[in-house]
């Protein structure tokens, strides 16, 4: 039989939708984002209450962080890639398009417990969605998901361990920004559903993309791959 044809072009789209739109109701739930995210939110909310940094928003921090890590990624690689550039531009797209998801979507109120335990795995599984799509298409992904797969081309790893370890070290760096900003036991955008999003999203997402691949066929739909693979 047949699989049905998913268009790379489109698994990109949908990816960075779900992606800001998981990040969103994780931060709405209020119980830890996922820890690929927690650096840039901690840097958000300490670096946007000094004096003219309001504009500092989560979505800028996101993509400046990105940034940092997409010249990380080029030491350790020691070159530079085309779609070095264009995974930063990735980045800032997802930026503004968090950035706005945040601003439409309304509050949830802390004593709705159900409602922030929905947002939760809303989110989860909106971010692992977002992830194993973006790992599909030509279109270089946000650097955290371009990182994982260029370190997992070069060791030769899976993409889900590889994703898991990464996931890890994201977890204890937010952490220390957290205790470094704002005093050492506070934990800011960090909790017990950042641990659990770091214990299970390399798993999650590796089942994904394997279920994924059994039930599409991931094909382009533009002649465009030569461009971005350079």
């Amino acid at each position: 039989m047949k699989k049905p044809v998913f268009y790379t072009e489109v698994a990109y789209v949908v990816g960075i939708v779900a992606l800001a739109l998981g990040v969103t109701f994780m931060e709405r739930a209020d119980f830890g984002l996922s820890m690929v995210v927690a650096p840039a939110y901690v840097l958000h909310r300490f670096i946007s209450t000094i004096p003219g940094m309001g504009w500092f928003t989560f979505g800028v921090a996101e993509y400046t962080l990105q940034l940092v890590l997409v010249l990380v990624l080029m030491a350790i690689m020691r070159k530079f890639r085309l779609s070095y550039f264009f995974s930063f531009v990735t980045a800032v797209v997802y930026g503004y398009l968090l950035d706005l998801i945040m601003w439409l979507m309304p509050a949830v109120t802390a004593d709705n417990l159900v409602l922030r335990i929905v947002f939760f795995i809303v989110g989860e599984l909106c971010c692992t969605l977002g992830v194993s799509m973006v790992f599909h298409t030509y279109i270089p992904p946000e650097a955290y998901e371009l990182f994982v797969s260029e370190i997992g081309k070069r060791s030769r790893l899976s993409t889900g361990t590889v994703k898991w370890i990464y996931d890890i070290v994201s977890c204890l760096v937010g952490i220390g920004l957290s205790f470094l900003f704002f005093g050492v036991g506070t934990f800011v955008g960090i909790s017990w559903g950042t641990v659990v999003c770091a214990l299970i999203n390399g798993f999650i997402i590796g089942r994904m993309c394997k279920w994924e691949d059994k039930i599409f066929e991931f094909k382009d739909g533009l002649k465009l791959r030569k461009y971005f693979e350079k």
